[in-house]
C-alpha cells in the first residue's frame, strides 16, 4: 500500500543531491504545494527567487518529462492532500463572488467530458458482466461518497437479486455485513479524494474472500485499485471544499442503464410488480403532486377537494 504521495518521495529520495536552488523549490513545494500547483514556471521562479530554468530542471530531474508533468504531479498532490479548510482558501481565493455559479458548473461540465473521453470501455462492460454474474453484490460508499452508495444500491434492487448497501456506521458492522462474502460475490467500492480507509479495508477483507472487486475512483494511482480487477475511472479533482461528484454519478447511471438493457424483461417485470403494489397499498396516492392546468393536484384529487376532506 501506498504510503506517500509520489511526488513527495521522489522529493525525499533526491533531496540530499539537489542543488542550492532545487532544494529552495523542494522546501517551497513541501510547505506550500497547494500555492505551487497554481503556478507557472516562471512565476514559481520568482516565488522561490530561482530561474524559471531552475525550475524546469527540477522537474525533470525529479523524472518528469518537462514542466507540465510535474505540474500535472502537483495537481495530484493538492487533490489527495489538502483538507476542507485548505481547499475552500484555495478555491475562494481565485473565484469571485459573482462567478462562484458559473465556475462550478463549468468545472462539473469540464469533469463530465474528461472522464467521458479516459473511461475504459472494456472495464465498463466487465464491470456489467460481472454484477449480472454475481450471487450477491455489495455496495460501499462513505461520507461524501455515500450518497453514490445509496443511489446505485436503490436501482441495483431493482434489477439484481441479493443486493446489499454496507452500512458504514462504524467499522464493526462493515465486517459483520461482509462475513459472508464469497468468491460467488461482487463488491462495488467507492471512494474519491479523501480517501477511505475503511472502505479501503473492506475491499481488502472482500478481496481475501475471493471475491470480485469493482472500484469506481478518481485515478489508477487511487489506493482503491490495490485490490479491484476492475476499475471505472470518474474525474473528481475541482479543488474546494466540496468535491464534484457529478461525473461519478454519471458513470453511476450509465452502470444502471447498461444493466438494464442486459435484463429489460426481469426489469420490466418488476416494475410493473411494484406498480400493483404501490395501486394496492396506496403507497402514493395521497404523496404525489402534478401540475393540473395553473393548479397543484395530488393524486387522484385536488389540493382543494383534499383540503375540505381534512376540514370535515
Amino acid at each position: 500500500m501506498r504510503s506517500k504521495n509520489e511526488l513527495l518521495q521522489k522529493i525525499d529520495d533526491g533531496y540530499l543531491k539537489f542543488s542550492k536552488g532545487q532544494k529552495k523549490l523542494a522546501d517551497f513545494i513541501r510547505k506550500d504545494y497547494d500555492k505551487a500547483a497554481f503556478l507557472t514556471a516562471a512565476k514559481m521562479g520568482e516565488e522561490v527567487g530561482v530561474s524559471e530554468s531552475t525550475v524546469v530542471r527540477f522537474a525533470t530531474a525529479l523524472g518528469y518529462a518537462g514542466y507540465p508533468e510535474f505540474q500535472k504531479a502537483l495537481g495530484e498532490l493538492v487533490r489527495t492532500k489538502l483538507n476542507s479548510i485548505q481547499r475552500m482558501e484555495v478555491t475562494y481565493g481565485r473565484i469571485s463572488q459573482g462567478e462562484i455559479l458559473t465556475s462550478v458548473l463549468q468545472s462539473d461540465i469540464e469533469k463530465i467530458k474528461l472522464t467521458m473521453d479516459g473511461i475504459d470501455h472494456e472495464a465498463f462492460e466487465m464491470a456489467v458482466d460481472t454484477i449480472l454474474k454475481a450471487n450477491r453484490i455489495y455496495v460501499i460508499g462513505i461520507r461524501s461518497c455515500s450518497p453514490l452508495a445509496s443511489f446505485l444500491s436503490f436501482y441495483l434492487n431493482l434489477i439484481c437479486d441479493n443486493v446489499t448497501a454496507v452500512n458504514t456506521n462504524s467499522s464493526s458492522e462493515i465486517f459483520e455485513q461482509l462475513i459472508r462474502i464469497n468468491e460467488k460475490d461482487v463488491i462495488i467500492g467507492i471512494s474519491f479524494p479523501r480517501y477511505s480507509m475503511r472502505t479501503l479495508k473492506a475491499l481488502e477483507f472482500a478481496s481475501n474472500r475471493k471475491a470480485t472487486v469493482i472500484t469506481l475512483t478518481d485515478s489508477v494511482h487511487s489506493p482503491m485499485t490495490l485490490y479491484s480487477s476492475c476499475n471505472l475511472i470518474a474525474r473528481s479533482d475541482m479543488a474546494s471544499i466540496v468535491d464534484s461528484l457529478v461525473a461519478p454519478l454519471s458513470v453511476v447511471n450509465a452502470l444502471v442503464v447498461a444493466l438494464c438493457m442486459k435484463k429489460q424483461k426481469e426489469v420490466i417485470t418488476t416494475l410493473e410488480t411494484l406498480e400493483q403494489i404501490w395501486d394496492e397499498y396506496q403507497v402514493y396516492s395521497k404523496d404525489e403532486l402534478n401540475m393540473v392546468g395553473d393548479k397543484v393536484e395530488l393524486s387522484g384529487t385536488s389540493m382543494e377537494e383534499d383540503e375540505e376532506s381534512e376540514d370535515e
